[in-house]
């Protein structure tokens, strides 16, 4: 016999007469059976897995052990990753597989009708919401089995059962031929899974699980639930007459008890088959429902942590049978992963967004005997977010106008830009020509040691004298449409791409510039496409000018925007698009 080593060495006199007490009636025992003949057969051992690592201990008191053993119920222990570590006799007989199989796996790998995600999810939402759950399944032919799963941060331990005869006939029992046709419409809402991987944002994730799931398992009213910074927010929703029915919830504090909030914070779904019910769980709801009849609020848990929450209403009083609620934890596990990249890539495109709106000009300035219009493009790809920009200010009594692409689709080239952008404007500012210009910022790419390069063009306006001062560093040649209609492409000199070169030169070539004209600055993702020469695409632009250059600036900027996007082999690059457009002395254009 052993004792925890917390024991002290020596016997006490109570211990020791227990203990002496105990081995007479063993021997007593032993000495009947010897002269009976009668074999001692030992009492069903408590059954336990070997120690996975730690400290060893022991199950309990020898009594502890007995009571434990003589339960009418089976009582199993799973750890944090569902391995059963204890199982008493019960258990085993109940679960009906082999005690050596049991121990140290997962309870449903080992047992093959307890192998459905159904059953898994249940474990995982007692463990996340520390809340007590419970299920019921079919052990085949016949049985039914009662599951009760107590949480704890370091495990589950699990009470199994024979279910009672009525829930037993209630799951039974062969359906009617009425409930039938809803049940293949449920099962096939699995197939519409596969739209959600077609969803790209939020909203996208909303209208696929309203326009055609929610339809398909009867499903009036939709809600898309998530949280941030502690508060519930309405991601979505369609079929409520009234939208601000649900808009009432958006910003409730999670605190709150509703049944969006609760489902959202513990994970364990909820399903109400009458407006009573909800009325008698919630009773301080401040906002009640009127429309529908029955909910079913689903979990939406992805990467092991909630995304959201599901809510489907339906108008008329609807019941959820096991099959069914089934079939919709399911779905909400898809639904989940589909929110979860949605919010992810709204997420990116919000900064993306946001950091091309900081590094490119909100407005162009008003500025003497200039009319200007711009437009920027996102590459279809990546991040939302290109290295392409333009900027125009008043320099010293003129205008400068720059347009530039820096290589790339992300952020590092979208921050280079921002400087790129930022050096032009200071070198403009203390008086620098378009060729030093040119050499300063193709120095500072060069220091910034970033391996990217950059296209530009930069240009000087005066249109007073009726005159622009232009350098150009490897980017698309300007188009100038004269006062008359006519359109050619501006043959400037130029140097090599900013960055590659440090003792390049960037000449600058002094351009006509009468009223009326209109300078056309643009990217090279304009006009590109994979099956065009260059100079076809190039001239393609000038036909269009020639055609629409008497459109209103705004209009034009529109129009070359829109020809380039309905490109059927279109190249996957963004687009910055800058007019200038010469005024008359009067301001008249």
């Amino acid at each position: 016999m052993t004792w925890p080593g917390a024991h002290p060495p020596e016997l006490s006199d109570w211990e020791r007469d227990h203990l002496t007490a105990a081995c007479d009636r063993l021997a007593v025992r032993l000495e009947r059976a010897a002269k009976e003949s009668l074999p001692l057969v030992p009492e069903s051992d408590l059954l336990a897995a070997p120690l996975m690592g730690g400290t060893a201990g022991t199950l309990g008191t020898v009594e502890a052990a007995r009571m434990v053993g003589r339960l009418p119920y089976g009582l199993c222990s799973l750890d944090l990753h569902g391995r059963v570590g204890f199982a008493n006799a019960a258990a085993t007989e109940l679960l009906d597989v082999p005690v050596d199989r049991l121990l140290g796996a997962q309870m449903w790998a080992t047992v093959p009708w307890l192998n459905d995600p159904t059953y898994e999810d249940r474990y995982r939402a007692a463990l996340f919401s520390q809340h007590v759950t419970s299920f019921v399944a079919l052990r085949p032919p016949d049985t039914w089995l009662s599951f009760r799963l107590y949480p704890s941060r370091t495990g589950l331990s699990v009470r199994i059962n024979r279910a009672r005869p009525a829930a037993e006939l209630d799951r039974a029992a062969p359906r009617s031929g009425r409930d039938q046709p809803r049940l293949v419409t449920i099962t096939q809402v699995l197939s519409l899974a596969g739209a959600l991987t077609k969803a790209v944002g939020v909203q996208d994730v909303v209208h696929l699980v309203a326009e055609e799931i929610a339809p398909a398992v009867g499903s009036q009213g939709l809600v898309i639930l998530g949280s941030r910074a502690g508060r519930l927010r309405v991601l979505g929703h369609q079929g409520y007459e009234d939208p601000r029915v649900v808009e009432r919830f958006d910003g409730m504090p999670l605190s709150e008890p509703t049944p969006g909030s609760q489902v959202l914070r513990t994970g364990v779904p909820a399903f109400f088959e009458s407006r009573a019910e909800m009325e008698r769980l919630y009773p301080a709801l401040v906002v009640k429902p009127s429309a529908f009849a029955s909910w079913a609020y689903l979990p939406l848990i992805a990467s092991g942590r909630p995304v959201g929450t599901c809510v489907l209403s339906y108008a008329a009083p609807h019941t959820f049978p096991t099959e069914e609620r089934t079939v919709l934890t399911n779905l909400a596990g898809l639904i989940a992963q589909a929110l979860e990249r949605a919010l992810l890539y709204d997420a990116k495109h919000r900064l993306a967004h946001g950091l091309q709106e900081a590094l490119l000009p909100r407005t162009l300035p008003s500025l003497p005997g200039i009319e200007s219009a711009a437009r920027y493009l996102p590459a279809m790809q990546g991040m939302d977010i290109g290295g392409d920009f333009y900027d125009l200010a008043a320099a010293q009594g003129s205008a400068a106008a720059v347009i530039g692409d820096v290589q790339g689709h992300n952020v590092t080239a979208a921050g280079l830009m921002g400087q790129v952008r930022t050096a032009v404007r200071a070198y403009t500012a203390v008086g620098q020509p378009p060729e030093e210009v040119m050499r300063s910022t193709n120095r500072l790419l060069l220091e910034l040691g970033s391996e990217l390069f950059a296209s530009c063009l930069y240009l000087r306006l005066d249109p007073a004298r009726g005159r622009a001062v232009m350098s150009r560093a490897g980017h698309p040649p300007p188009l100038l449409r004269r006062p008359d209609g006519q359109v050619r492409v501006l043959d400037l000199a130029g140097g090599p791409l900013l960055g590659i070169e440090a003792s390049a030169a960037y000449p600058s070539t002094e351009v006509a510039l009468p009223p009326g004209s209109l300078l056309v600055l643009y990217t090279d993702g304009l006009i590109e496409s994979p099956d065009t020469d260059f100079e076809d695409s190039v001239a393609e632009l000038c036909d269009r000018l020639t055609t629409l250059g008497d459109l209103p600036l705004n209009d034009l900027a529109d129009a070359l925007i829109q020809h380039a996007m309905d490109m059927p082999n279109r190249l996957d690059d963004d687009i910055a698009l800058l007019l200038l457009h010469a005024l008359p002395p009067e301001g008249r254009p």
